[in-house]
């Protein structure tokens, strides 16, 4: 029996409300050289968890490699904080390419143009890159920083020629703060796809209110921005992924994010994720339901995978 046959008939990982795991996401640190005013941390409070150790390169790899071999999962994102702060991730990623399918990125993109050739050597196959506005002062204002945006600019354009596509470009949309520059993107991104290398797509994404209700930030009307989309748009597909939609306008291909109260995203959800020092979160709304995973061992890995999956429970859950 070949390798791919012996997958098939592999054990899944699925909770009690039968949703399968797919993929993992990995926080790899809980840094970030940016200050977002809207930043969720992955779910992570990384003012508690600033001085926690790190989940090693060692344990990320295991992790991986569990959950490939024994749950048939191939796929895996890198987030953080900000991953490409963590120097060892090249090691990383090629540590589980051989039992990867898919490896993959969320980044700021200020560090990319220097590291972009290298990950991609390393075996990342591509990238998702936040860029929520295109103005410099509101990019600075939306981060708290400055002098990062001509970074991000040329940040992706070398994950384009260094071939990590297709390309995300994630835009956090924020009522009155930068609602009014979907236009512009969507004349970048087609700027961006005519230098050719491989495709980028744009990712309009709902803003995540529960983790810093401090911040006064409002969503712009998501059902009346699909409608526009939906109006415009040459095809229109739904993914199996969380059933997020697809918008292919004037060429260019549009996804929405809309997790808030979304009973459909919840019960499609096919991800887990492992936190930055270690410990599984079934949810990302949820720091009451961790597991810790704290040796490198195959069956310890699958006992904390199994906990989790009992542990795991939709949000968002549809009236009976």
């Amino acid at each position: 029996m070949g390798e791919r046959e012996a997958r098939g008939q592999m054990q899944r990982l699925v909770d009690s409300y039968g949703r399968e795991i797919r993929s993992l996401r990995f926080s790899v640190i809980n840094r970030c050289n940016l200050n977002c005013i809207y930043c969720h941390a992955e779910g992570e409070d990384w003012s508690e968890n600033r001085n926690a150790k790190l989940i090693s390169a060692e344990l990320i790899i295991a992790i991986a490699r569990v959950a490939s071999l024994h749950y048939s999962i191939r796929e895996v994102k890198f987030s953080g904080g900000e991953p490409l702060m963590r120097d060892d991730l090249p090691a990383i990623i090629e540590g589980m390419r051989e039992f990867m399918d898919d490896i993959s990125l969320t980044t700021n993109g200020t560090l990319l143009s220097t590291r972009a050739a290298e990950l991609a050597d390393s075996g990342l196959d591509r990238v998702n890159i936040s860029l929520d506005s295109l103005r410099e002062e509101r990019y600075d204002a939306i981060t708290r920083t400055r002098n990062n945006f001509r970074r991000v600019i040329e940040g992706i354009y070398t994950a384009i020629d260094a071939g990590l596509t297709p390309i995300k470009l994630n835009m956090v949309l924020m009522k009155g703060v930068n609602d009014d520059e979907i236009e512009d993107m969507i004349e970048f991104v087609r700027e961006c796809n005519a230098r050719g290398g491989g495709e980028v797509i744009l990712q309009l994404i709902e803003l995540i209110p529960y983790f810093n209700p401090s911040i006064h930030i409002c969503r712009p009307d998501f059902n009346k921005l699909e409608a526009e989309l939906r109006a415009r748009a040459s095809v229109v597909k739904t993914r199996r992924s969380q059933r997020r939609r697809k918008y292919l306008v004037d060429g260019v291909e549009i996804e929405v994010v809309h997790p808030i109260d979304n009973t459909e995203f919840c019960a499609n959800c096919s991800r887990l994720r492992i936190t930055s020092d270690g410990m599984i979160k079934p949810c990302l709304l949820r720091n009451d339901n961790l597991v810790p995973i704290t040796r490198v061992d195959e069956e310890h890995i699958i006992a904390r995978l199994n906990q989790a999956m009992r542990n795991r429970e939709p949000f968002f859950r549809r009236e009976a």
